[in-house]
């Protein structure tokens, strides 16, 4: 298949990144680093994140996907090389860095070079969206191996083949032509592109693709052991959502449409809302597990929908950018999920923060079904269309 070495480098890439969401919060902490600086150390790149990846999508337009692809892989590679050597908040902190850097310019890249990708944009980001989860799911559970067997050097060593692995498999990625005019301004595109109402509406959709797995990343872990489930079993049950979005994305992606006709992102959403604001209410694992394998489905759903939205709409020159501007959302929920939590969590527990999100997010649902049609005639009248 043609377009195998461009999956295959995003399963590796991912899979390098799922090793980092263990192996670098345990490195830190064995370096001594306090709570508040292990906070530090992860939301205050999650800010910068937003600016670089705005950057990203922009030179994605310039120069094309792939070689932003090739340079993040670069950037994780580096990242996971010099993280061993880190010894103090300064210098983990700088190595941190590599690694959002690399991240903020995966995503616009990837997205950009799928959109483009022959074939129906629902299916390739459906398959895109189900190799990504299947490469986090394998890295984040395979870390604890590598990390008993050979320690953190080794773990960061394997991370980094793995990067280098994703860039000698992305450079077998065709090459697209560059689409944006060489002499036109950097981030032009956004000028554009922010008079789009369905930009914003894009944004809305990301927030609600993110908001699940922001949540696996912080509070979950908690939540279950909260209902009274041990190690083991929140392994699985979180990995029933990672398996929901794969399922999503290999198998209902395929039917997914763009338009104001579409209820997929109402109905992804309220999957998403009903995951999050139900959770707490049982302690059961088979609806513990029903409901994070729904969560996974409506996450993924919506990773489809605002992907397939964004490339029927927008012009392949500005798709980079476009990505980029619906990525916004995902740095939104990875920014405010956590606070929101913490701030509910030791005001009036857990569950009281999962109902908060429950209902934003069933706000957020209902605005999405509400301006979907004014977003969509909006956008085909910029365009010159009919409306």
């Amino acid at each position: 298949m043609v377009n195998a070495p461009f999956f295959l480098a995003s399963f590796a890439w991912n899979y390098a990144l799922g090793m980092t969401w263990l192996v670098v919060p345990l490195y830190a902490h064995a370096k001594g680093l306090s709570g508040a600086e292990l906070g530090i150390l992860f939301s205050l790149p999650a800010v910068a994140q937003l600016a670089i990846t705005l950057v990203g999508g922009a030179y994605v337009d310039r120069v094309g996907g792939r070689r932003i692809m090739l340079a993040s892989s670069v950037l994780l590679a580096a990242g996971a090389l010099v993280m061993p050597f880190a010894w103090d908040f300064r210098t983990l902190f700088a190595a941190q860095l590599i690694l959002v850097l690399a991240r903020a310019m995966f995503w616009p890249a990837n997205w950009a070079i799928a959109s483009e990708l022959p074939g129906a944009h629902g299916v390739q980001a459906g398959r895109l969206n189900a190799v990504s989860s299947a490469g986090q799911i394998l890295g984040n559970g395979s870390c604890g191996f590598v990390l008993a067997l050979g320690g953190f050097h080794v773990t960061f060593g394997v991370l980094a083949a793995l990067a280098v692995a994703a860039l000698l498999l992305g450079l077998r990625t065709p090459t697209r032509p560059r689409t944006q005019a060489a002499g036109q301004p950097l981030f032009a595109s956004y000028r554009i592109l922010i008079r789009m109402p369905v930009l914003l509406y894009g944004v809305m959709c990301a927030y609600l693709s993110a908001l699940p797995f922001s949540l696996s990343l912080s509070f979950y872990p908690l939540l279950l052991q909260y209902l009274g489930f041990g190690e083991e079993a929140s392994g699985v049950l979180l990995a029933l959502r990672a398996v929901g979005g794969i399922g999503a994305g290999l198998l209902i992606a395929r039917f997914v449409h763009t338009g104001p006709g579409s209820l997929w992102p109402v109905i992804s959403g309220a999957f998403v809302s009903a995951g999050v604001g139900l959770q707490p209410l049982f302690s059961h694992w088979a609806t513990v597990g029903t409901l994070m394998f729904a969560l996974g489905v409506g996450s993924g759903l919506m990773t489809v929908y605002f992907q397939v939205t964004l490339a029927a709409l927008v012009k392949p020159e500005m798709r980079g950018s476009a990505m980029a501007l619906g990525g916004v959302g995902w740095g939104v929920s990875h920014i405010t999920t956590p606070l929101v939590m913490g701030l509910m969590a030791d005001r009036y527990g857990i569950p009281s923060g999962f109902y908060v999100l429950g209902v934003a997010s069933l706000v957020v649902v209902g605005l999405v079904a509400v301006l979907r049609n004014w977003a969509f005639a909006r956008t085909r009248l910029a365009a010159g269309a009919p409306a």
